[in-house]
């Protein structure tokens, strides 16, 4: 409950923000000026010479300090089998490599850790979830012949979280695995194919499969600490411009590349074949963002993408709000069919 509780306090810490933001403010230049002095003597390896960002007051802390959300490291897996804790419409991520036994990786576990640095096969693979954004994505962490290893830095870009890694501390946005401040600022990391679905989906094609055990935290597994979250009408922290075209800023949208179809779209059709995808929308999956108990969140459904061949494509489902900061028009494309 203390866990809960912070969250919850940061609510009302955060509102002293949007004044620090202002004060922060910058004209628009090749760099910004110096950041906070705080951040130097909370990052003392990073260079905050090096960065993409036009101006500091579009990172926010996000209540918890610099670890305060523990990133897990080398997670112990368990037999399918003997997993008897997740509920049937419970969401996991589920990564499928070749060769490899497919693994399952809880959301109700990347809700309160938010990154899992983890090895399959040869592949070192970050699975990471930002609640206030929707994101889950899976990146490889090999770059340029290291292997980054990252954890969550308590800092917010458009509501998304703010990544770092141990190596160099070099600051990286979630939502499109690229550095934003320090040494790898411009770097981009590859995305691993993967998708969000159904516990009970995931073992009944995967019953000889591996899901992550639940960690040693003290943490109350299995709730939401952002009850009713995907109901707001505005995301927490996020100062950018809404959605075009109607589309409410916390509805699903599932991104591909550069374009996104509303997750409304596909439940009504169930399946679409456009921009050389094919899109199914299957019911059965709880919003791990709804109720209090992430098994009881309301069935938002889950999707596949395949391309023409019938193999899987990387994509992400995302609020609409995150899809529009990060690929706004003419560079991000709406699919909203008739």
């Amino acid at each position: 409950m203390r866990h809960i509780t912070r969250h919850v306090l940061a609510g009302l810490m955060l509102a002293l923000w949007g004044a620090v933001g202002s004060a922060l403010a910058q004209s628009p230049a090749q760099s910004p000026a110096p950041p906070p002095a705080f951040w130097k003597n909370e990052w003392p390896k990073t260079d905050f010479a090096i960065t993409s960002v036009a101006h500091w007051s579009e990172i926010r802390g996000g209540g918890p300090p610099r670890d305060g959300i523990p990133a897990i490291s080398d997670p112990k897996m368990i037999a399918v089998a003997q997993e008897n804790r997740l509920g049937d419409r419970e969401p996991v991520i589920a990564l499928e490599l070749p060769g490899q036994t497919p693994r399952a990786y809880p959301v109700r576990y990347l809700m309160w850790h938010e990154i899992v640095n983890d090895v399959v096969g040869e592949v070192p693979v970050a699975v990471t979830f930002c609640p206030l954004c929707n994101s889950g994505i899976v990146f490889d962490r090999r770059l340029n012949g290291e292997v980054l290893s990252f954890g969550v830095s308590g800092k917010l870009r458009n509501s998304d979280m703010v990544m770092y890694d141990h190596e160099t501390e070099s600051w990286w946005q979630q939502a499109i695995g690229t550095g934003i401040v320090g040494a790898h600022t411009g770097d981009e990391l590859d995305e691993v194919t993967s998708w969000m679905e159904s516990w009970a989906s995931f073992r009944a094609r995967n019953p000889e499969g591996l899901v992550m055990d639940q960690p040693n935290w003290s943490r109350n597994y299995g709730t939401n600490p952002y009850a009713n979250y995907d109901s707001s009408r505005r995301p927490f922290l996020f100062n950018g411009e809404m959605p075009p075209h109607g589309i409410p800023a916390l509805a699903r949208v599932v991104r591909v590349g550069n374009r996104a179809w509303p997750l409304e779209r596909l439940r009504k059709e169930g399946e679409v074949n456009e921009a050389g995808v094919r899109i199914v929308w299957t019911a059965g999956q709880a919003s791990a963002l709804d109720s209090r108990k992430i098994a009881d969140g309301r069935d938002v459904g889950a999707v596949r993408v395949y391309d023409a061949a019938g193999n899987s494509v990387l994509h992400d489902v995302m609020f609409a709000f995150a899809f529009n900061a990060f690929w706004p028009e003419p560079k991000g494309i709406w699919m909203l069919g008739r």
